[in-house]
C-alpha cells in the first residue's frame, strides 16, 4: 500500500515556502488526481513569484517532483529500446523542466496535455543524438570522464545508482552539464548492422540491419501532392474532370471523349495541356 503524503496547509509553513501554497513533504507519493489539482494551484502561484526567489524555487521544484509520474508514464513507451530507464527517465526531466517553464496559464490548457509531447519530444532527441558513435568536443570528453568516476563512487556509496543532482553536487556541475555529460557518454558506442540480435535459440540468427525500415519512396509522393492540390484547384471544371477520369477511374482517351461528346484527339490535347501547365506550376514551386 502507498504511503499517504501529507500536506501541511498552515500558515507558518506556507509562510516558509511562498504564499497561498501548501507545504508538502513528499510529493512523488501524492495521489494523482492530488497532483494534479495542486499543479493548477502551484502553476497559478508560480506564474506571478519572481524567479530566483526562495518561493519560485520552491514551487518549480515541487512542481517537478509532483509530475514525476507524467515522466514515468512516457519513458515506458521506450522500455524496449536498450537503453537503461532510469536513463530515459532522467532525460525526460528535462522535457518536463521545458514544460514547467514554457507553460502558460492564460491558455487554459490542461498541463498533462501540455507536458507530455514536451518530455516525449526530448527523449526522442536523446534517442535520435546518441544513436550513432560521433566526435564529442574535448570538454565533453573530460566531463564523461570525471562523470563515470563520480558514478561508481556514489553506487558504491549508496548502493544503487545516483541520480543527476547527486552527481552535479559531487561534480560540482549543474544539473544540465550532468545530463549533457551522459548523453556524449552514450554516443561513445555504436552497433554494427550486421550484429547478431539473440532470439529463439531454435531460429536462426537474425542482424540488426533485417529489423530497420527502408526508405520509402511513396513518402517522396507528399511533398508533390501536399504542392500540386491548389494547383488543380486553380485548374477550371472540365480540365478537373479529365484529370479525374483519366487518372483516377483511368478510362481511355476514347471513353472520356465519348462521355464529354468531343474527339480523342481534342482529349489527348487537354490532357497535354493541362499536365504542362501543373509541371510547369510544380517547377515554379520548387
Amino acid at each position: 500500500m502507498t504511503a499517504t503524503t501529507r500536506i501541511d496547509t498552515t500558515t507558518d509553513s506556507c509562510t516558509a515556502t511562498g504564499e497561498d501554497l501548501p507545504q508538502i513533504a513528499e510529493p512523488q507519493k501524492l495521489a494523482p488526481q492530488d497532483a494534479r489539482e495542486l499543479t493548477g494551484q502551484f502553476l497559478d502561484r508560480l506564474a506571478v513569484l519572481e524567479e530566483g526567489t526562495p518561493e519560485y524555487q520552491y514551487a518549480r521544484n515541487t512542481l517537478i517532483e509532483m509530475n514525476m509520474s507524467l515522466v514515468r508514464f512516457a519513458a515506458r513507451r521506450f522500455r524496449s529500446s536498450g537503453q537503461a530507464m532510469e536513463d530515459v527517465v532522467q532525460v525526460g526531466v528535462i522535457g518536463l523542466i521545458k514544460a514547467i517553464d514554457r507553460f502558460e496559464v492564460s491558455r487554459e490548457v490542461q498541463f498533462t496535455s501540455f507536458a507530455v509531447p514536451y518530455i516525449v519530444g526530448e527523449i526522442k532527441r536523446f534517442f535520435r543524438d546518441t544513436s550513432w558513435a560521433v566526435h564529442v568536443p574535448r570538454r565533453l570528453q573530460e566531463a564523461r570522464t570525471e562523470l563515470a568516476k563520480a558514478t561508481e563512487e556514489l553506487a558504491s556509496r549508496l548502493g544503487r545508482a545516483p541520480r543527476v543532482a547527486e552527481l552535479a553536487a559531487l561534480m560540482n556541475l549543474s544539473e544540465e552539464e550532468v545530463l549533457e555529460a551522459q548523453v556524449a557518454a552514450n554516443g561513445y558506442s555504436s552497433s554494427s548492422l550486421d550484429a547478431t540480435i539473440t532470439g529463439d535459440p531454435e531460429e536462426s540468427e537474425a542482424t540488426l540491419a533485417e529489423f530497420i525500415g527502408e526508405e520509402d519512396p511513396a513518402l517522396e509522393l507528399v511533398e508533390d501532392f501536399q504542392a500540386l492540390a491548389p494547383l488543380v484547384a486553380e485548374l477550371d471544371e472540365r480540365q478537373r474532370l479529365i484529370l479525374h477520369l483519366r487518372f483516377v477511374e483511368e478510362l481511355t482517351q476514347a471513353e472520356i471523349g465519348k462521355r464529354l461528346g468531343i474527339s480523342q484527339m481534342h482529349v489527348s490535347r487537354l490532357i497535354s495541356r493541362t499536365v504542362a501547365r501543373l509541371r510547369s506550376g510544380m517547377l515554379e514551386t520548387g
